[in-house]
């Protein structure tokens, strides 16, 4: 079985990278949800060798993000935990980074709510949650890339569409996060960027 391969995530991973740098330069332990097919995390994980990077996912993708692992092994990057956010227990650890990328408009409203539920619970005083993907601002999606990219979502299953931006910070408030900033990334995605209050 080959590797599986997400040509977003080659595509995306060395601006993320010059992103998070920045955003993680103080921070120790990062959990990745939604990991996918391993290749942010493995990338992530070379280029920010001062982090411990937990990557997880549902326990289908975790073959696959091991073969990535077995490809390009690093001290710093732990095997992947089963984590779906509706169904699995969350880890026990806590983090003082938290990073996710393109989830939140896959998963349904109600995971969208857990994960940040989750956030707030197992981040650290002071700790980021960087989230990664498109994101609608007041109802209105600017990009027709994004428009298109909603409509096919939807098409493919109601529960998928491009989130709004309010509605978010609405969840991370309610567990704890302050919104801090928001960067214009390739392809019309934004990184968004809460911290926890203490």
């Amino acid at each position: 079985m080959d590797k599986p391969f997400s040509q977003a995530c080659a595509n995306n991973q060395d601006i993320i990278s010059q992103m998070l740098t920045s955003v993680l330069a103080d921070k120790k332990r990062v959990l990745e949800i939604g990991s996918g097919t391993g290749q942010h995390g493995v990338f992530f994980a070379n280029k920010l060798p001062h982090l411990t990077w937990q990557m997880s996912d549902r326990r289908q993708n975790h073959e696959g993000i091991q073969r990535w692992m077995a490809d390009n092994p690093a001290p710093n990057l732990l095997a992947p935990i089963a984590l779906d956010v509706l169904s699995d227990a969350w880890p026990t650890s806590y983090y003082d980074g938290i990073y996710s990328a393109n989830t939140a408009h896959i998963m349904p409203w109600q995971a969208v709510q857990a994960m940040f539920t989750g956030i707030g619970e197992r981040l650290l005083s002071g700790g980021v949650f960087c989230l990664y993907g498109p994101i609608k601002y007041a109802g209105i999606l600017m990009a027709k890339s994004n428009q298109e990219f909603d409509q096919w979502l939807q098409q493919q299953a109601p529960h998928q569409g491009i989130r709004e931006f309010s509605e978010l910070d609405s969840l991370a408030k309610n567990a704890g996060l302050k919104f801090i900033q928001d960067k214009a990334m390739p392809a019309n995605n934004r990184l968004l960027v809460w911290q926890k209050t203490a």
